[in-house]
């Protein structure tokens, strides 16, 4: 049967290449970032951190294997076709309180492995290799978490695949930001919309390389970011820059190659 992974990005096609290879261009720099609620495609950056003077965060991932796999749940696009109910649904996450001063937390889910080339991917006759150059894609943003919540459950994010994908915006438990496949469709596509909160791995079926998947978790010494509308994990890392009380972060994998 044919991966829903090979279905999923064909249906992307020249745009997500288009927009997003305009973003990877530049985000070399690490510098660029796109404006709170402009809807730009955004650019991608390096994970903010703690200073080594500051306290770190326990964080873990459940469902993992043995060897650090997340379940073809968690996955964005199945290695078949599945009940959108059995897949896409958010891993539990849960981390230690932060010090003394914190007001809320804020969590990020990057994929480290994106090749750099967009154009490889699911080519035929194309393999990806362990030396192609890569870039992070953030799968998940919430912010404003409540000092008070330490955990979020299983499925509390993305209970499913969504066709138009979740809202973002405000939760009972943080501030849904949107995530990278906000542009991954054209605007008269079925699939088209914003994706707010977590949408799970996609790698490509010909990459060789198993995908890093790191959640960050941050304890701020604010209670907002002051983030609102569309916004991406980007916009967050800029924002919580200077509020950084604690950080912690947990890796998992993930591969669709066969």
């Amino acid at each position: 049967m044919q991966s829903d992974c090979s279905s999923r990005w064909r249906a992307a096609g020249a745009l997500t290449v288009m927009v997003l290879g305009t973003a990877i261009a530049v985000a070399g720099t690490e510098t660029a970032t796109s404006a709170p609620g402009s809807g730009a495609a955004p650019t991608t950056g390096a994970a903010p951190q703690a200073s080594a003077a500051q306290s770190r965060l326990k964080v873990k991932v459940g469902g993992l294997s043995a060897d650090g796999r997340l379940p073809v749940s968690a996955a964005y696009c199945p290695p078949a076709k599945m009940d959108p109910a059995r897949y896409n649904i958010s891993p539990s996450v849960s981390w230690s309180r932060g010090p003394a001063g914190t007001r809320s937390y804020a969590l990020i889910m990057t994929d480290l492995d994106v090749p750099k080339d967009l154009s490889l991917i699911n080519k035929p006759g194309a393999t990806i290799t362990a030396d192609t150059p890569r870039v992070p894609f953030i799968h998940w943003v919430l912010v404003d978490i409540p000092p008070s919540i330490t955990r979020l459950r299983t499925g509390e994010e993305s209970a499913g695949f969504v066709l138009k994908g979740k809202p973002f915006g405000p939760t009972d438990h943080g501030v849904r930001g949107a995530n990278v496949y906000t542009f991954f469709y054209p605007k008269d596509s079925d699939l088209a919309g914003p994706r707010g909160g977590y949408d799970g791995p996609c790698p490509p079926h010909n990459d060789l390389v198993p995908h890093r998947y790191v959640t960050y978790v941050y304890a701020l010494d604010v209670a907002t970011l002051g983030l609102s509308g569309l916004f991406f994990g980007e916009d967050a890392q800029r924002a919580m820059q200077g509020h950084i009380l604690a950080s912690g972060e947990a890796d998992a994998s993930y591969s669709a190659a066969p």
